[in-house]
């Protein structure tokens, strides 16, 4: 099974695009797995990007990591971020989707075998994206 790896278009990308793809990630993808957050939105308004994707993140670890899934998934994920040296929200953004990579196979929604679950959200990660880069100008085909 080859990986698609993220980390290296995440820094193409600007701080709203990268806002665009962590709200999916956790209010879309994960809720699709089983992992539903209800966000504390007082928190979260007129929050520039960045600062906005820190706080929704923030929630999400905080909702799911007292579990042995989140908190295994938050080490993978975690040592795995760390490896692509990535700066400032994008490293943010990295660990964010590789969490929530991990933890959609353990989710109550799932009924693939793990290595086909990560493969799929894998792939789903990669697609949304693209999607949101080309909506931003960016082309990360190429």
């Amino acid at each position: 099974m080859s990986q698609l790896e993220l980390y290296p278009y995440l820094p193409r990308l600007s701080d709203e695009a990268l806002k665009e793809f962590t709200d999916w990630c956790v209010l879309k993808q994960a809720a699709e797995a089983g992992f539903e957050l209800v966000t504390d939105n007082s928190k979260l308004l007129d929050l520039e990007p960045a600062y906005y994707i820190e706080e929704l993140v923030d929630q999400f670890i905080q909702a799911t990591r007292n579990t042995i899934e989140g908190g295994m998934a938050a080490l993978a994920a975690g040592k795995q971020a760390d490896n692509h040296g990535l700066q400032g929200i994008a490293i943010v953004v990295d660990f964010i989707s590789l969490y929530i990579k991990f933890l959609v196979p353990k989710g109550p929604k799932n009924i693939l075998p793990v290595d086909e679950k990560l493969a799929q959200a894998e792939q789903e990660q990669f697609d949304k994206l693209c999607e949101i880069a080309n909506k931003y100008g960016v082309n990360l085909k190429n």
